[in-house]
């Protein structure tokens, strides 16, 4: 079994190191511009063409990341990059979706709290109790109802928060209101104080979160973005901060990364920014899932976490 791994900002020697200790019978191997040997497995992020375009004797290509759009953007910017017929496969959790519970809890609770507001009075000097938000007047909504989506929902849902789901196909979960489809949106986001974006980047979703949804949302809402860059049209979000139509603003991913140095979310006092670090790719966990999916593969069986190409996820 031969298996080739890119990856454009990892150390490789701990995954090959992982993937044979897993695999014996495996030979594991750097993929480099020359190389044309065979290959039964790719495990890739930001593949460049040459990797997987005439490799049509793939059996899986695995993402290192929950995500497939840096896979996917990839044959958007170059038709044929990801050879037909060959399977795609996300990692599902693998650790991530701790993380973003982490991540999400944090943040609603700073804002919950009145947190970064005690903030700028700090920096301000200024002694100001404020009333406590309520938590009857404090629905959040989750764009996004999958892996990573639910588990922060029924996080929140164990904290007491009422809470709101919104997918692309109905979902159902216990304690959360669900929402599916363009004609639910509006439903979905009208009154929530919180909205926090776990979507998958497709073609459908980018640009989601934007004046006409920031305008459903409970007057001075939160928003979180933890999806990525995409979904965000900064320039309405700016403008939504200056009317206090959106409170404050916690962002994780960025159309750009790293974020400029002129941008101006970097000063903007309701701004709160973090490097892409909601949720990392933890290599032990990742390698588990990524072995046990080959073996599946290997015995006929239908891998975790295959994409489906048309939908993007």
């Amino acid at each position: 079994m031969n298996i080739i791994f890119y990856h454009p900002t990892f150390d490789a020697k701990p995954w090959i190191d992982g993937i044979t200790k897993r695999l014996p019978q495996a030979n594991v191997r750097v993929w480099n511009a020359a190389d044309d040997e065979p290959a039964d497995y790719a495990l890739v992020w930001r593949p460049p063409h040459a990797m997987l375009a005439p490799r049509t004797q793939l059996k899986g290509i695995f993402a290192l990341g929950a995500g497939v759009d840096a896979i996917l953007t990839q044959e958007a910017r170059q038709p044929g990059t990801l050879p037909a017929g060959v399977l795609l496969i996300r990692l599902e959790d693998t650790g991530m979706a701790l993380q973003m519970q982490e991540y999400a809890l944090a943040s609603v609770l700073r804002y919950f709290r009145r947190m970064d507001e005690y903030q700028l009075f700090q920096q301000q000097k200024q002694w100001r109790p404020l009333a406590p938000h309520s938590r009857s007047d404090f629905t959040v909504g989750i764009l996004g109802a999958g892996v990573l989506g639910s588990s922060v929902a029924q996080t929140l849902t164990g904290m007491k928060f009422t809470v709101r789901s919104w997918s692309r196909s109905a979902k159902s979960q216990e304690g959360v209101q669900s929402f599916f489809g363009d004609d639910q949106l509006e439903a979905f986001a009208t009154g929530c104080k919180v909205l926090i974006n776990l979507l998958p980047n497709t073609p459908r979703t980018a640009g989601i979160l934007d004046h006409q949804l920031f305008t459903y949302l409970h007057h001075n809402a939160y928003l979180i973005n933890l999806g990525r860059g995409g979904h965000l049209v900064e320039g309405d979000l700016l403008r939504a901060l200056d009317s206090g139509q959106i409170a404050a603003a916690t962002l994780d991913v960025f159309v750009e990364e790293p974020l400029p140095a002129m941008h101006p979310f970097w000063t903007h006092p309701r701004v709160s920014i973090t490097p892409h670090v909601a949720a990392d790719t933890l290599p032990e966990e990742a390698m588990d899932s990524i072995v046990n999916n080959i073996l599946a593969i290997e015995a006929g069986r239908e891998p975790a976490g295959r994409v489906d190409l048309a939908r993007g996820y």
